[in-house]
């Protein structure tokens, strides 16, 4: 087991609230109050930063990356109340999907497994929770879960 520890400047303009490594190891992906998303290749104790991802508008709180079953997807939850779908194309990565019917700061989201296919679950601060699934015939379909949270979804 490795524990050396590797440190070094992710370039954010401000907190650090996330940071995930890809299934593989290999991508390193961090998420700020700056907005930003920053994507790092990591391998041999070393970094080198592959792109900044720069489409929401508040603070991004969690990052999480699918399983590679579904190729190099990255989804993103923001202060300014959506998620973010993210692929990588051959010119980087673009935003596939845009959820945006939470009423508040969606504050955290995570991957079903991958039998399940690609399903995201969603928490806000308007006490709602959300399934967001790639659907056989090429679409995206949101279930909303309302009064999920009286008090909202932290984490």
């Amino acid at each position: 087991m490795n524990t050396n520890t590797l440190q070094f400047d992710t370039q954010h303009e401000d907190m650090i609230h996330d940071a995930q490594l890809d299934y593989y190891g290999k991508r390193l992906a961090t998420c700020s109050s700056d907005g930003s998303i920053r994507i790092f290749e990591v391998s041999n104790q070393q970094q080198k930063f592959v792109e900044a991802l720069k489409s929401h508008t508040g603070p991004v709180w969690q990052v999480s990356w699918a399983h590679p079953k579904f190729g190099s997807v990255l989804a993103s939850c923001s202060y300014d109340g959506t998620v973010l779908i993210w692929k990588e194309t051959g010119s980087g990565f673009a935003v596939i999907h845009k959820h945006d019917k939470h009423q508040a700061s969606v504050n955290a989201i995570a991957w079903a497994s991958h039998e399940l296919g690609p399903v995201l679950l969603c928490g806000s601060s308007d006490g709602k929770i959300s399934l967001v699934s790639f659907t056989e015939t090429g679409t995206w379909e949101v279930q909303m879960i309302r009064s999920a949270h009286a008090t909202g979804v932290n984490a």
